[in-house]
């Protein structure tokens, strides 16, 4: 079996927690990485944004390569201008497969742009996809508060005809069946739901004082995390006026709290940085947390495990995730999480167990949350310690089977059992 996986945005090697980077550029090298242990040869295509660096990769091991092809200028663009170089992008791929003998027997493609070059492909080469939203447009706008954040009709119209023309989709949690079966009308018969995996021999528990001094922080200080993209919908101002609830209480001895943002670039100068990275330093500002808050930056996977392990709690204040990627690599470090009570979140994370759930926007719930772990060494513990033993449900060996069962059935022409 050959596949070829479809990223078309985002490379899947990518630093974590740039403008376009997350979870979905995890999943898509993990999952290439274990399908490649089992003998599966795969080429990762992404869109090419860096002229200087080589076309091809070999960095997903067992033969298996990153592909970026040139679509447009090879520097990074908006993904309203994106759409226009699909049609290139498509060529470059069956141009490279041409010129490689390249055969593939089926597609996986990656958010609703990679779909859209799927369907191209699917036709050019006679053989099925498999596509996977990672975000969907509708859930976006339900919870957009600014007209700019909102996603245009292009997006939400191709979203829907990939559901009828994917030959599989696969979905992330139980909320993102029920979403794609209310808001598209999806016939939940292609659906079916595999959670991301994690990859337990890099995110695992380990002693906390060794990472604060590994990181150069100080193994007395508490230590309240954020990981992702700079963005809206990411809730980042509720953990900032949670944070500030928290000072002026004085009950969580805030003169010995760290919390730092990992995400963006907090080196580019105000008319670099995206609108919200901006408003957020503002937001700190007026809060008077300049001192409790650092923004770092995007950091390397390999760093990730460190600041998970040093942490005494992991904040997701999203206003929508699909899965949450983050969630699930903090509690196999054995770091509890606080998370929304949105979309997948709500299913990865349990509460009073693994963590705890807050309501969408309400720092001061959030607030209460943050303090109960603070001040509790016991019940921080005792929730990282039953955080790690979930996780280890999602280890990536279990996810890559029921991936890989799917490619087997849609290959067969069966279909799978809808939900597992």
């Amino acid at each position: 079996m050959r596949i070829a996986v479809l990223s078309y945005h985002t490379c899947p090697l990518a630093t974590l927690g740039g403008k376009e980077t997350g979870g979905m550029n995890v999943y898509v090298r993990d999952l290439s990485r274990e399908l490649g242990r089992r003998g599966i040869g795969l080429d990762v295509f992404t869109r090419s944004q860096d002229e200087h660096q080589p076309h091809v990769k070999e960095d997903l091991g067992s033969g298996n390569r990153v592909i970026h092809i040139p679509a447009g200028p090879e520097v990074p663009l908006p993904k309203e201008i994106l759409y226009e170089h699909i049609p290139e992008f498509v060529g470059g791929i069956r141009e490279f497969a041409r010129a490689q003998h390249a055969v593939y027997d089926l597609i996986h493609s990656h958010y609703w742009l990679s779909g859209v070059a799927a369907r191209s492909l699917h036709t050019a080469w006679n053989v099925p996809f498999v596509q996977m939203f990672h975000t969907l447009g509708h859930m976006k706008n339900r919870v957009a508060q600014d007209p700019t954040d909102r996603e245009g009709s292009l997006r939400l119209r191709v979203e829907t005809e990939l559901l009828r023309e994917a030959d599989r989709i696969i979905a992330a949690t139980p909320a993102e069946l029920a979403q794609l079966q209310w808001l598209y009308r999806a016939d939940v018969s292609k659906v079916t739901v595999i959670p991301p995996g994690v990859d337990l021999d890099h995110f695992y528990p380990r002693s906390a004082v060794q990472a604060k001094q590994q990181l150069g922080l100080d193994p007395g200080h508490k230590l309240l995390l954020f990981v992702g993209r700079i963005e809206p919908l990411k809730g980042i101002e509720t953990l900032f006026e949670a944070v500030a609830r928290l000072r002026d209480r004085g009950a969580c001895e805030c003169g010995r709290l760290y919390v730092v943002i990992i995400g963006g670039d907090p080196s580019e100068t105000p008319t670099q940085q995206n609108a919200e990275m901006e408003r957020l330093k503002a937001v700190r500002q007026r809060l008077g947390i300049a001192g409790l808050v650092t923004f770092i930056g995007a950091q390397d996977q390999d760093a990730l495990p460190d600041y998970y392990a040093a942490a005494d709690a992991v904040i997701m204040p999203s206003h929508y995730e699909s899965f949450g990627m983050v969630a699930l690599e903090a509690m196999a470090c054995g770091t509890p999480v606080i998370a929304s009570e949105v979309g997948g979140l709500a299913y990865l994370v349990r509460d009073g167990e693994t963590g705890f759930h807050v309501p969408d926007r309400d720092p001061e719930i959030l607030s209460e949350r943050i303090c109960d772990i603070l001040t509790d060494p016991q019940l921080r513990q005792a929730l990282g310690e039953q955080a790690a033993r979930h996780a280890r449900a999602y280890a990536w060996p279990l996810i890559a089977d029921r991936i890989l069962e799917v490619y087997q059935a849609v290959l067969a022409g069966r279909t799978p059992v809808a939900v597992a």
